[in-house]
């Protein structure tokens, strides 16, 4: 089974989001925060966080980058028990146990994106509002071969 950590390339990250996730989280896609919004809601870091982030369920925090990789059974189950009581403190579910079938569904769309993509795949997130909600698009960006000619050193001992 696989899901995504978050990653940073840099410190941008800790510029751009009003909390920003924290390396290595698990992150799902996170676009349920945005259902409500409306276009007066897409400013300055919140219209990064609606952009472009994933959503760490560890901070709840954003990251613009996530990279595939497996997952244990019992980091899943905790993913989605963080995800429920989340629902629980942020969004007013009644119970973890009402908000764990949505959590499930969460957690289990982004295995689902994560499952076909090998591991270290890079993967980024890109949202619009539209008549209809929010429309989300993912973009791969799979890991690059490294080439033993390029680290290799070649010769002999006797030279």
């Amino acid at each position: 089974m696989k899901l995504a950590r978050a990653i940073h390339f840099d410190e941008s990250d800790m510029n751009v989001f009003h909390s920003p996730a924290r390396t290595g989280e698990w992150c799902i896609s996170g676009g349920f925060e945005f259902s409500n919004w409306g276009q007066a809601d897409l400013e300055g870091k919140a219209r990064q966080a609606f952009s472009n982030g994933w959503l760490g369920v560890e901070t709840f925090g954003r990251v613009t980058f996530v990279a595939v990789t497996q997952i244990e059974e019992a980091e899943l189950d905790q993913v989605t028990k963080n995800l429920a009581e989340h629902f629980v403190q942020f969004y007013g579910a009644p119970s973890v146990e009402a908000a764990l079938g949505v959590a499930q569904a969460e957690v289990a769309q982004m295995c689902d994106l994560c499952e076909e993509h090998a591991p270290n795949t890079l993967l980024t997130v890109a949202r619009e509002l539209s008549e209809t909600g929010v429309h989300e698009a993912f973009r791969i960006i799979t890991p690059q071969e490294t080439q033993l000619e390029a680290l290799a050193v070649h010769g002999s001992a006797d030279e």
